[in-house]
């Protein structure tokens, strides 16, 4: 038996990397075309030419570092060991370790072979000294679905500028139930936090900003905001809050209709969105906007 841990050569071995099944095979090589991936991020183990297990990093357009390692995939159980070799290989060239994202079906749990699956992955990333840190729902409003009507109860616009959105960025930190979030906070101020979301994320977004919605209640006194936008492969909620002292009155529905109501007027194929499983609220807020779990995420960490 005869085994290799390779990056691939070139783009001519995509077909490769993509022999095991996952939904994001169909991205790689417009992810390669656009600068998101790397050749020498996407690693294969070849066991007798055989593609035993694969890792794939990703980045947003521009970045020198990977940002998450978002495709790990072992053939079977009898090839766990070499998955972890070949994790161990790749992240070795990193000078960090990128968070470990992964879509899974929405039932995972009830499905014996999705869960074999999920665990066996999981497995593997443990070894190497990973662990949890959150499920996510992934979400989808899908053409048809009747949206919320406007109830008149806020009064909508594009943010006046930078400092007026991550101002309310920075507001709506406070209390958060998004464990990404709550990580930040561990490590910087709300402020801080704010403005690298704002110039780290959403103003990389591909979509104007024209969509931005500030939500004020007729008084003029802010209530939140929503982030309707396009990453690049899906329309999205890109973000969604309302400030603290006017949570609980159901304001959330009025400003998610309205970020829905923006994009489904521009046609759209799908509106994605995703929250944590944890975050009941806005998982519940979610589902009464007419969106659907249509998958599920875990995110996995090295510490």
């Amino acid at each position: 038996m005869t085994q290799h841990l390779r990056p691939l050569r070139g783009p001519d071995e995509i077909d490769l990397f993509t022999t095991l099944p996952y939904a994001l095979n169909t991205e790689v090589a417009g992810d390669l075309d656009a600068g998101r991936r790397r050749t020498g991020w996407l690693w294969v183990a070849l066991d007798d030419g055989r593609v035993a297990a694969r890792a794939g990093f990703w980045a947003p357009v521009g970045d020198d570092e990977p940002m998450f390692l978002d495709i790990f995939d072992v053939a079977g159980p009898a090839d766990l060991e070499v998955g972890v070799r070949l994790l161990e290989t790749a992240l070795a060239t990193l000078p960090a370790r990128p968070e470990y994202t992964r879509f899974v079906p929405a039932a995972w749990r009830d499905d014996p072979g999705a869960r074999r699956d999920v665990e066996l992955r999981m497995s593997a990333l443990e070894r190497t000294g990973a662990r949890l840190f959150v499920e996510r729902l992934r979400l989808q409003w899908d053409p048809g679905t009747p949206v919320p009507p406007d109830t008149g109860r806020l009064r909508f616009r594009p943010p006046s500028g930078p400092e007026e959105l991550i101002a309310l960025m920075t507001r709506v930190m406070d209390g958060t139930l998004d464990a990404h979030g709550r990580e930040e906070l561990t490590r910087m101020t709300p402020a801080e936090a704010a403005h690298r979301q704002y110039h780290d994320e959403l103003v990389r977004c591909p979509s104007p900003q024209e969509w931005w919605r500030v939500a004020h209640r007729p008084d003029g006194t802010p209530a939140g905001f929503v982030i309707p936008a396009h990453n690049g492969y899906n329309p999205i909620i890109a973000y969604i809050g309302v400030v603290p002292d006017l949570r609980g009155h159901g304001y959330i529905d009025d400003i998610l209709a309205e970020g829905t109501r923006v994009l489904a007027g521009r046609d759209v194929p799908r509106i994605r969105a995703a929250t944590d499983v944890a975050n009941a609220p806005m998982a519940a807020a979610f589902a009464r906007g007419g969106y659907r779990v249509f998958e599920r995420q875990i995110d996995m960490v090295w510490t």
